[in-house]
């Protein structure tokens, strides 16, 4: 039986990506968002590229629903082998200084509970076959802070934390953990064109990746297991 990966937060860009690059070497795909009508466009897309796909929808940011659709996409595959959790949080960054407990609160469940409730669901699985990848997407603030970007930095942040933690307990059993933070914009995506639009020259600036590269360096990642982060593109000093 062919192996699984669980795209979570799946759109057009980075996690269509994904889903392709898995694809190649024989993946079968299960596609996780809330918006029914981009998941239809995308099962639809990958269907007539030759990929056994399925799309299941769900609201990342309320972790007690996360058993229901990880059941639902084994009962459909048989097995999960490779979850890759890369939602795009709400709301964007704002000064330190100015944070309001409620707006970390609001992202809480998406970017730190949610990705535990997904592990929780997976990782007797992967401990009864001995081999199995958590592959989560953040940003570069969550690897290093900025004045006037926290917001989503912090909660990223506390997801790395984890992610390493979680890597040096499962690695010598057969399972991998794993971040990739992105420091630019990824073409094609709701952020780069808003960044586009915006007419922001600091933004402007800012580098834009293809995700097809990133969706390269998670498969190099899975299949290599030799480092827990991927900083893409390299943080100068």
């Amino acid at each position: 039986m062919s192996k699984v990966i669980v795209v979570l937060g799946a759109g057009p860009g980075l996690g269509a990506a994904v889903a392709r690059r898995f694809a190649r070497e024989g993946f079968r795909v299960a596609l996780v968002a809330r918006r029914q009508d981009r998941l239809d466009t995308l099962v639809a897309e990958l269907t007539a590229e030759g990929v056994d796909a399925a799309g299941f929808t769900a609201d990342l940011s309320a972790p007690d629903g996360i058993p229901t659709v990880i059941g639902a996409v084994r009962a459909h595959f048989g097995r999960i082998d490779v979850v890759e959790y890369g939602p795009i949080p709400q709301g964007g960054f704002a000064p330190a200084a100015e944070l309001e407990p409620s707006e970390l609160a609001q992202g809480f469940p998406l970017l730190v509970l949610t990705p535990l409730a997904v592990l929780r669901s997976v990782l007797g699985e992967w401990k009864e076959r001995g081999d199995g990848a958590f592959l989560m997407t953040t940003g570069a603030t969550a690897v290093r802070p900025r004045a006037h970007a926290s917001g989503v930095g912090p909660l990223m942040a506390a997801a790395r934390n984890w992610l390493y933690s979680l890597n040096g307990e499962l690695a010598a059993s057969g399972i991998y953990a794993g971040t990739l933070s992105v420091a630019a914009f990824i073409t094609g995506s709701d952020a780069a064109e808003a960044a586009a639009a915006s007419g922001d020259p600091v933004l402007a600036a800012l580098p834009v990746v293809d995700p097809a590269e990133l969706a390269d360096l998670y498969w190099d990642m899975y299949t290599e297991r030799d480092r827990v982060e991927e900083v893409h593109p390299e943080l100068g000093s």
